[in-house]
């Protein structure tokens, strides 16, 4: 027996709209068929979980949820925003931007064919890599280099070539989380070598490295922090140091820098103590890794440099194929290597605004002030002040850097409200809080987007 609330909900469910009513509705400016009948359905969908739940629902706002969704799908797919957060190498926006001397490389590379696995000269099939191998090698002071596509691979590849079913000597105080919860530990696991934990969280000493080698070493693994700092007591080992030790007992010296620091302005005070690439070479690791998309300020990859024989050990490794790097990143990362060559370093974005002057810094933020201007009508308090910037990128962990921000206010929105109106705007901007304020940190916006900015912001909170 149906009661009469069941024929209500049947009614209701009766009379909701069809799925191609609802793409019409959508409008000329709708997404290709696919697109618009998939959101459709999903609106269709929601509306028939609503009325089982007993709401009622007019078309209108039938359509106001496709409307939504399709504007939710929009901002989902990749796109340009403004980094206003003063985090120059920000994991989550793509870390280092690419700059023109590297695009253009990427475009001259991917409009067409190119010599990527041919060898010109000899007329027949070539190496991928040898690309990057010379430009690597001049760079570090390494006998030899292989590119993979991110840190992360380059250790796991590294760990997999090299020590599978061997151990791998590492201090507690190294077992790192790279990000993601990606753990030190796992990508040891996962390469089929076994994890020798030695010494304490804060305090590991070159005795403990000396009792732990024994007959199934394989190698001593050094991590650099790049994304943490202790303080306090503390105590770790010398990578010339553990070189020497792994050199004279006959194991190997694994040295994961993370960052990448290849080179480094003159102005940029604050990387006097971040160890660099040649000096780790230099040092005796046998094998570094690092990242291409951090402080070396290029695209993602992953960068193993060190002894020419275990270098082609990687490179005949079968795993290497499913880790290996596309026509258009080794594009960018040959353009990277020439700036870091010529020493032009203001060609790559990351080190550009990262040595931007206070001063002009500072006449940015009150400029754009001048321009929220109108917003003041509203009540918006609008400020020019200074700032702090960090790195970021799980880099240079307790450093900062001086800047200038524009700090927002609004007398009846909350900081919150204001941060997502940036955000889900046309021209998203991402901003941050701090001390209850809007802070849009100029550090990390380039100075052709100040116009965007502007514009952006003012669109986004003049309701």
């Amino acid at each position: 027996m149906t009661s009469a609330g069941d024929d209500g909900v049947s009614r209701r469910l009766r009379s909701l709209p069809s799925v191609e009513r609802v793409v019409r509705a959508l409008g000329p400016d709708a997404p290709p068929p696919p697109i618009a009948t998939a959101v459709a359905r999903l609106a269709v969908d929601r509306a028939r979980a609503r009325v089982r739940a007993g709401e009622s629902l007019s078309f209108e706002e039938i359509e106001s949820d496709a409307a939504r969704l399709l504007e939710t799908r929009s901002r989902a797919r990749l796109s340009k925003i403004i980094n206003a957060t003063g985090v120059l190498i920000h994991t989550n926006l793509g870390r280092s931007p690419l700059g023109e001397v590297q695009m253009k490389a990427v475009r001259r590379v991917a409009s067409g064919y190119s010599n990527l696995e041919y060898d010109i000269d000899a007329g027949r099939r070539g190496s991928r890599y040898a690309h990057a191998r010379a430009p690597l090698v001049a760079l570090t002071g390494a006998q030899s280099a292989l590119v993979v596509n991110n840190c992360a691979a380059a250790l796991l590849l590294t760990l997999k070539g090299l020590c599978q079913d061997r151990e791998v000597i590492i201090s507690r105080g190294e077992l790192v989380e790279i990000g993601g919860e990606f753990r030190i530990p796992d990508v040891l696991s996962a390469s089929g070598a076994r994890l020798k934990e030695i010494g304490t969280t804060n305090r590991t000493h070159l005795i403990d490295y000396e009792r732990a080698i024994g007959p199934e070493t394989g190698a001593i693994l050094k991590v650099h922090p790049s994304n943490y700092k202790m303080l306090g007591f503390t105590a770790a080992v010398e990578a010339r140091a553990l070189a020497r030790l792994a050199r004279g007992r006959g194991v190997l010296f694994i040295n994961d820098l993370g960052s990448g620091l290849i080179n480094s302005p003159p102005r940029a005070r604050w990387l006097e103590r971040e160890p660099t690439v040649e000096a780790a070479v230099a040092d005796g690791a046998d094998i570094v890794t690092f990242s291409g998309d951090k402080l070396l300020g290029g695209p993602q990859a992953g960068m193993i440099v060190g002894r020419s024989e275990l270098i082609d050990a990687l490179a005949r490794h079968p795993l290497l194929r499913a880790l290996r790097v596309d026509k258009m990143t080794l594009a960018a990362l040959e353009a990277t290597f020439e700036i870091l060559l010529r020493g032009t370093l203001d060609e790559l974005p990351l080190w550009r605004m990262a040595t931007a002057s206070l001063e002009s810094l500072e006449g940015r933020a009150r400029a754009l002030a001048g321009r929220l201007a109108p917003l003041t009508d509203q009540g918006v308090k609008i400020e020019a002040i200074a700032s702090r910037a960090v790195t970021g990128g799980g880099s240079l962990p307790g450093e900062d850097i001086g800047s200038w921000a524009v700090a927002l206010v609004h007398p009846e929105r909350s900081v919150d409200e204001l941060e997502r109106a940036l955000r889900t705007g046309d021209g998203p901007v991402i901003a941050r809080i701090e001390d209850d304020r809007l802070l849009i940190d100029l550090r990390a916006v380039a100075p052709a987007d100040d116009d965007a900015l502007a514009a952006s912001v003012l669109a986004a909170l003049s309701l």
